[in-house]
């Protein structure tokens, strides 16, 4: 399971292996964009409503919709990236964010 933490460090040092690159917009999306797609992609999956239930009882991890969304609504780049209103689901105030460093 990634952390908050771990998905940071991953921006973090996507950023610094990019940054002499010019990266280019494909398929719609920006380089910044296609980073936070690729992140979600690991956690894919189609569950029946019956399959969520079980799981919230025998299963330790969040939902992988949670465990997604968590991360990136605490991370400003998401915002910054997809250009995401105030008051959006995906939008914590500023003084909801869980701060690491």
């Amino acid at each position: 399971m990634q952390t908050w933490a771990e998905s940071y460090l991953a921006w973090m040092a996507w950023q610094e292996q990019t940054k002499a690159r010019k990266l280019a917009e494909q398929d719609g999306l920006s380089p910044e964009q296609r980073f936070f797609v690729g992140f979600a992609q690991w956690a894919c999956s189609n569950q029946t409503p019956e399959q969520l239930r079980l799981n919230a009882v025998t299963n330790p991890h969040s939902p992988p919709r949670y465990r997604i969304n968590g991360v990136v609504s605490n991370m400003p780049q998401f915002v910054e990236a997809f250009q995401c209103k105030a008051g959006k689901a995906l939008v914590r105030p500023e003084k909801e964010l869980c701060k690491v460093w």
